[in-house]
């Protein structure tokens, strides 16, 4: 299984993929990349004080029951590029829903 070590994605076969930010994304097209803005829901931490004090950013004061609806949602468009891969393969536009595509 993949892990995620020091803004390294790095594979079961031994491929490490260098990233920029923190975190993977998946669009509704089944594209993936890297998640720059952690702006909807994210850890907060507070720089002015010697000790920085954990918080959490929720700027659209989301409902535990609406980011389980953010995360089914992403969820489903991971699963959707699975079995997309394993009827088109790794080289077919196929894969992409593209409706969504750009």
């Amino acid at each position: 299984m993949a892990d995620f070590k020091r803004r390294t994605l790095l594979l079961s076969t031994g491929k490490q993929i260098k990233l920029f930010g923190t975190s993977i994304a998946i669009g509704k097209s089944l594209e993936i990349g890297e998640g720059y803005a952690p702006n909807i829901f994210s850890c907060a931490n507070e720089q002015s004080t010697p000790k920085p004090a954990t918080g959490v950013a929720n700027p659209y004061q989301l409902t535990a029951e609406e980011i389980v609806e953010v995360a089914d949602y992403n969820i489903q468009l991971w699963m959707d590029l699975k079995a997309n891969l394993r009827k088109h393969g790794v080289n077919s536009s196929k894969i992409f829903n593209e409706d969504a595509v750009r």
